[in-house]
């Protein structure tokens, strides 16, 4: 989400004029901290003095019934996961003028995207396992209670100040529930970068866990490399690739990485859903064994010459 404070045009003039309002009579708007194309994001305060966040949907896509369902779906389904590492909503409503609101916990720091903008786009190995093992322990916990995250990515993952990783946005999320599927078959959700080959291709059935694991794998290529899995002029021309090519290999873009490190991502991000991994947890252990090998404190070379 991007972070115009000021502006001129219409939905920024809109946003702004919200600050200082009282919603419910509960929570003052108290700063525009955020706009993105569906919904803007609000410093807040309780009455009672607390401080929050409010995810308020623009008035015109409030006003779409299926949009805003989804929308107030992502409170349900972010809090079904029930994991420190997801941001809780405490409260959802509709205001006075009729936009969805969300209520959560406000947050003090960067998006993964940022801060990988601001290192040159790409970030360290140690860092960008350990962030991603966090991301996988969410989804692993999702999982388990059948949410399908769909748009795992940079500028979905939170770093708080102090170093607390958080996933964003289960608005799209797909929840398996007593054998019914929630979002409508061939319905295309989901940032086409970061989507696996069936999710470009609309295959509903084919999206599992798999999906966001491959997800997952293509970031930890953006943040490795500073590339994209498929490149593309457009987001039309890099969903076409997505659908339809196999991944060029971590090893094509970034040659001195660990041999270790080239498995894992090139089995995430495997074109095969059977080629590639199909539990959170069992990347996360592989991460883990990396990150113990390349921790590790090398033996010293001998001083002096070595016996045949």
């Amino acid at each position: 989400m991007s972070t115009p404070m000021s502006g001129g045009d219409p939905i920024t003039r809109m946003c702004n004029s919200r600050v200082g309002r009282m919603l419910s009579k509960k929570w003052r708007l108290d700063a525009l901290v955020g706009i993105g194309g569906m919904a803007a994001v609000y410093a807040a305060t309780h009455r009672n003095g607390a401080p929050c966040a409010i995810k308020m949907l623009h008035p015109e896509v409030s006003r779409i019934a299926e949009v805003r369902e989804r929308f107030l779906r992502e409170a349900y389904i972010g809090n079904k996961v029930n994991h420190p590492n997801v941001i809780q909503v405490q409260d959802d409503d509709i205001d006075e003028d009729g936009c969805a609101f969300m209520v959560m916990e406000l947050l003090v720091g960067e998006s993964l995207e940022d801060k990988a903008d601001e290192n040159g786009g790409s970030l360290p190995f140690d860092e960008t396992l350990q962030t991603c093992a966090t991301v996988l322990d969410v989804l692993a916990a999702a999982h388990k209670v059948g949410v399908i995250h769909r748009d795992i990515k940079p500028d979905n993952i939170f770093i708080c100040k102090g170093g607390t990783v958080k996933v964003l946005d289960f608005g799209i999320a797909r929840l398996r529930e007593q054998g019914r599927d929630h979002t409508a078959t061939g319905m295309l959700m989901g940032t086409p970068a970061y989507m696996s080959p069936e999710q470009a291709l609309g295959r509903q059935s084919d999206i599992g866990p798999h999906s966001d694991i491959f997800s997952v794998g293509a970031m930890m290529f953006k943040l490795l490399s500073g590339l994209k899995v498929h490149e593309g002029e457009s987001d039309g021309e890099v969903l076409v690739a997505a659908a339809t090519r196999p991944p060029r290999s971590l090893a094509a873009v970034l040659p001195g990485a660990p041999q270790g490190l080239i498995r894992i991502v090139d089995r995430m991000l495997a074109y095969d859903i059977t080629q590639r991994y199909g539990d959170a947890q069992e990347v996360i252990n592989d991460i883990r064994d990396l990150l113990k090998q390349l921790q590790a404190p090398k033996a010293p070379a001998p001083d002096g010459p070595v016996d045949p």
